[in-house]
């Protein structure tokens, strides 16, 4: 007896709207802790006393833990035979982990000072201690939250039917354009002096206990609002375990990556070259904006203050806010404008000349392939010109005009992939997400229009998803796939990195170890001449962004 889904998926909610964002809440959480954690944790780590060279190592845990976590979550998820579903418990398990450790990081000296003797006069030894265990907790972080976002995609995908994956991707996109915008509104408001020094007494440590209660908080919702299918049978991970080596987790991942289907193939290969773009503009784009102030705009004799590296961080970050605004708007709004790939006929009765207005609006809509190549077109040309920005509003400029892209960016690879493991796994299509009148009136429509090629859902004495609207078995492995397309690009980026500034800035930063006025030549070199190292980094970026775009077209054609 092969393995199957048993069981009925529904989410909490009296309207689509609820629907979708009780189904992608946990976003909001994840995209909180990583605002956090990629905004305060270097110069927590260089304040414990660890060094730049080896900081920059610790962040390999990022690119590692998606490369690693993900594909082998997905798999195990994928086969659980939990009674509470495949997602969710480890969901919850990774929600867990992550607060835990955000707490640890917090509060690292504060518990290896509980630990070690007052009266140790090692300081040294201390030290080490404090830098490795943030270290370790840093990974964690990781590698837990990893798991939080493989689960949550792979949700959205087994709960609702082809026809509403692009919904469901476009507000996940939403949630993750909130938390962004909460996370930059909280670190830039000074919460010791609004909340005191009840969460800690620095904004890092309360930062820390906020994310871990946002982080339990919104998974939490997310996992009370759905209900998933079961998977039974013996050919389910339960049953496999005892006599199944963990390796062949991960061959089982590479016989999926070597026959990937060529319509998932094209989905991965158009994230993998836009994402060389992407990864350069997410690292180094702020600090391209503060330096730009600095070689441009900062006025004549006007000298730098002591704190330059602060100032570049402030001044990126208020792009950063603009950016981030305008990409909040894109997610809410670009979804309205952009028809799905599934888009039904429009089957409820109006008047004729209504129908008849709505079908032509709906042809002048683009459909989302076509959004989704635009989407890398603009990044493209924003970052084409990223070595001809020579002041801090050019700059701001381009930095914004790529909210939009990656809005699109957030929303379309989900989307489709979503869509192709929904067909590979034989889905139906069933009318879901309606409000119970609107099914009713659709059912007992007369005169009759033209027939539905979906089955109506059953009746239910509250709003939820029909058995059949998605089994999604495959979704684990492939959307672990797909980060691995998306991960690898991080290496490649900083390799291109590397190289571009070992040959056009090998020695210290002007702006941060320029001494003197604007436009002084600090240890030789000119501040307010020459190649800017990063741009020329978006600039290589962009070239990659253009191959996507036609990788993204052979979509069309398969």
């Amino acid at each position: 007896m092969a393995s199957s889904l048993k069981g009925r998926a529904s989410i909490k909610g009296s309207s689509e709207t609820v629907k979708m964002v009780l189904l992608t809440f946990c976003t909001i959480g994840i995209t909180f802790t990583w605002g956090i954690e990629m905004t305060y944790c270097t110069p927590y780590l260089l304040n414990l006393g660890l060094t730049k060279s080896k900081t920059s190592l610790v962040w390999i845990a990022g690119p590692l833990s998606g490369l690693i976590v993900q594909p082998i979550v997905g798999v195990l998820a994928d086969e659980s035979t939990s009674p509470w579903g495949r997602r969710r418990p480890l969901m919850m398990i990774g929600a867990v982990i992550v607060s835990a450790c955000l707490l640890v990081l917090g509060f690292t000296r504060e518990i290896v000072g509980a630990v070690v003797d007052d009266g140790d006069d090692d300081d040294d030894a201390v030290r080490r201690l404090t830098i490795a265990l943030a270290v370790v907790a840093i990974y964690a972080v990781d590698f837990a939250i990893n798991a939080i976002m493989s689960c949550a995609r792979s949700l959205v995908v087994d709960t609702l039917p082809i026809e509403k994956q692009q919904a469901g991707a476009a507000w996940g996109s939403r949630m993750n354009a909130i938390g962004h915008m909460i996370g930059y509104g909280a670190g830039s408001v000074d919460l010791v002096r609004l909340l005191g020094t009840g969460l800690g007494d620095t904004q890092f440590k309360q930062l820390t206990v906020i994310a871990a209660a946002a982080i339990l908080g919104t998974t939490s919702t997310t996992c009370w609002a759905v209900t998933e299918r079961v998977l039974v049978g013996p050919g389910s991970l339960g049953k496999k375990l005892s006599h199944e080596r963990p390796f062949k987790v991960l061959r089982r991942i590479r016989s999926t990556l070597l026959t990937l289907p060529p319509r998932v193939q094209a989905i991965c290969w158009a994230q993998f070259w836009s994402w060389i773009g992407w990864f350069p503009f997410l690292f180094y784009s702020t600090t391209w904006v503060g330096e730009t102030y600095f070689r441009y705009d900062l006025p004549p004799g006007a000298r730098a203050s002591a704190d330059a590296l602060g100032d570049i961080g402030r001044i990126g970050s208020a792009a950063l806010m603009m950016y981030s605004t305008v990409s909040f708007v894109g997610a809410f709004f670009l979804p309205l404008i952009v028809r799905s790939p599934a888009d039904e006929p429009y089957t409820h009765r109006p008047p004729r000349a209504v129908a008849d207005l709505l079908e032509r609006l709906s042809g002048m809509k683009p459909d989302l392939l076509t959004a989704w190549t635009g989407g890398h077109l603009m990044f493209s040309a924003a970052m084409l010109m990223a070595p001809m920005a020579r002041s801090f509003v050019s700059a701001t400029l381009l930095m914004c005009l790529c909210g939009i892209p990656w809005a699109i960016a957030m929303w379309a690879p989900t989307a489709f992939l979503g869509i192709e493991v929904n067909k590979l796994s034989g889905a139906q299509d069933p009318s879901i997400l309606l409000p119970s009148s609107r099914r009713a009136a659709r059912r007992d429509s007369s005169p009759p229009s033209p027939a539905s090629p979906h089955p109506p859902p059953p009746s239910s004495s509250s709003p939820s998803l029909p058995s059949s609207s998605s089994s999604g078995e495959l979704s684990g492995i492939y959307f672990g796939i797909l980060n691995i397309y998306t991960t690898l690009p991080q290496f490649i980026g900083t390799f291109i990195s590397t190289v571009v500034f070992a040959v056009l800035e090998p020695g210290k930063s002007p702006e941060l170890h320029g001494h003197g006025a604007a436009g002084e030549a600090a240890e030789g070199q000119d501040v307010g001449g020459g190649t800017n190292a990063i741009a020329v980094c978006l600039f290589i970026g962009a070239l990659s962004t253009l191959v996507a775009a036609r990788m993204t077209q052979k979509l069309r054609r398969l």
